[in-house]
């Protein structure tokens, strides 16, 4: 008669703990316009893309990393991907177009507070090999160009990555749309 007591209580506690963790990686969602975010890049990439020297080659090829991505490895790559466009492109992007870089300084901006959202919900935010093996991927064609091709080629992509994003965070940022 406690065998059967203590294996229902085993599973209540599990779905419990499993519960916890569901809400909390819901709190993790990206809760910010990615129509706005992407409406400013829209209205660059024409003028990126223009200065693109290298159109046969891709930074985030998407059919082989980020559509391979699971539902557990979101919140990571998500992660790397932020610090990836914050740390890297960002910084390495030189533009001499004062209206241009306004933009992309506003593009870094959400960023950052994408980032920052992201953060606040470290705990539940676990990176699988497979994750970093992506992020990895990413990273490794961003260093086989020239650093700022590399950066203009990875803003040129952008929209793949924001795409993405609105994707895998849509429950959150389709919310935030219709405040718009």
């Amino acid at each position: 008669m406690k065998a059967p007591c203590v294996s229902l209580c085993l599973l209540g506690a599990g779905l419990f703990l499993c519960s916890v963790h569901a809400r909390g990686l819901r709190r993790c969602l990206i809760s910010m316009n990615l129509h706005r975010v992407e409406e400013s890049f829209r209205g660059i990439k024409t003028a990126i893309q223009a200065k693109d020297t290298f159109q046969n080659v891709t930074i985030l090829s998407p059919s082989e990393t980020l559509h391979g991505i699971k539902p557990l490895d979101v919140c990571c790559v998500t992660k790397n991907l932020l610090a990836f466009y914050v740390d890297r492109v960002f910084k390495d992007h030189q533009e001499l177009n004062p209206q241009i870089m306004r933009k992309i300084s506003s593009l870094a901006n959400s960023f950052l507070y994408m980032q920052k959202t992201l953060q606040q919900c470290q705990n539940l935010c676990h990176c699988r090999q497979e994750a970093t093996n992506a992020t990895r991927i990413i990273h490794d064609n961003y260093d086989q160009l020239e650093v700022r091709s590399a950066a203009v080629k990875s803003l040129g992509e952008l929209d793949v990555f924001l795409a993405w994003i609105d994707k895998h965070h849509r429950g959150t940022s389709a919310a935030s749309r219709q405040g718009t």
